[in-house]
């Protein structure tokens, strides 16, 4: 028997959903695409704005989080006549970054990271900064698509000052969309598993249950009934800040290793019971 026998799985993804409900198929389950992606935009006019009167201003240190976000930030100093200034800006200030692919884009622009989260999580770069004195430090966060309060807090609470960059803005999908999904997941069961891709997926879901007073019900059916599946760390990461204890992911970061271990965690499931 295919370990998805008889499950129906909801993609929350707006991409590769063809080749996602393939998988799906070979496992013997069925799907349907409820794309909790929103869209993301490039912001050039504010971060422009942004980056100029940062540095008209001291700044302590830098924090980068995406890898697109700094390169986006450089191309965007660089329209601006501020490429060099920007730069060495960074290169004299404390760096951080999460991920590999901030912590690469920053190499290639001979800037030092002072401390970085190689496991691409907002988590494990709050355990490494730790310890670090940044009451009265000027910080600049470069973020992608929303802020993030759980890191913004973080440093809040060491008394740091805080400006965030944002070269892309997230608009999360139409209410409507949004609205018939909880309620395919709370009044009629429909689902007994849903993938999420991106943490902006999970966001866009999550936020607008909280708007509507129904997050705690959404909470306790992923920790009871249907599963939640993440596709990384990152993603996983979302969830579990959303009070989601119970969060299926694989080791390796590909769309179908999540299905396939989506699949070994139900028939797993099912044979204890």
């Amino acid at each position: 028997m295919k370990n998805l026998e008889g499950k129906h799985i909801a993609l929350t993804a707006s991409r590769k959903t063809d080749e996602m409900q393939t998988l799906l198929h070979k496992q013997g389950a069925t799907s349907e695409v409820r794309s909790m992606q929103g869209t993301v935009q490039q912001d050039q006019e504010t971060v422009t704005r942004l980056m100029k009167e940062g540095l008209a201003e001291r700044v302590d240190g830098f924090i980068f989080t995406t890898g697109i976000g700094v390169t986006t930030l450089l191309d965007d100093a660089s329209k601006a006549g501020m490429e060099d200034k920007l730069v060495k800006k960074i290169q004299s200030s404390f760096v951080a970054a999460r991920g590999y692919k901030a912590v690469a884009a920053l190499k290639k622009l001979d800037i030092n990271v002072d401390i970085r989260s190689d496991d691409g999580t907002t988590e494990g770069l709050k355990e490494q900064l730790k310890g670090t004195d940044f009451s009265g430090k000027r910080l600049i966060i470069q973020q992608y698509g929303q802020a993030s309060p759980a890191l913004e807090h973080f440093l809040q609470e060491q008394g740091a000052i805080l400006t965030t960059w944002l070269p892309y803005i997230h608009h999360a999908p139409d209410d409507e969309a949004v609205d018939r999904f909880i309620k395919e997941l709370l009044d009629e069961k429909k689902y007994d598993g849903v993938c999420f891709t991106t943490a902006l997926q999970v966001k866009s879901l999550f936020q607008r249950a909280r708007k509507t007073d129904k997050h705690a019900q959404l909470t306790e059916l992923f920790g009871n009934e249907t599963i939640a599946t993440a596709v990384g760390k990152v993603t996983a990461e979302a969830l579990y800040e959303e009070g989601i204890k119970r969060v299926v992911s694989p080791t390796t970061e590909r769309m179908g290793a999540m299905i396939v271990e989506l699949g070994r965690y139900i028939s797993a499931e099912e044979k204890q019971s």
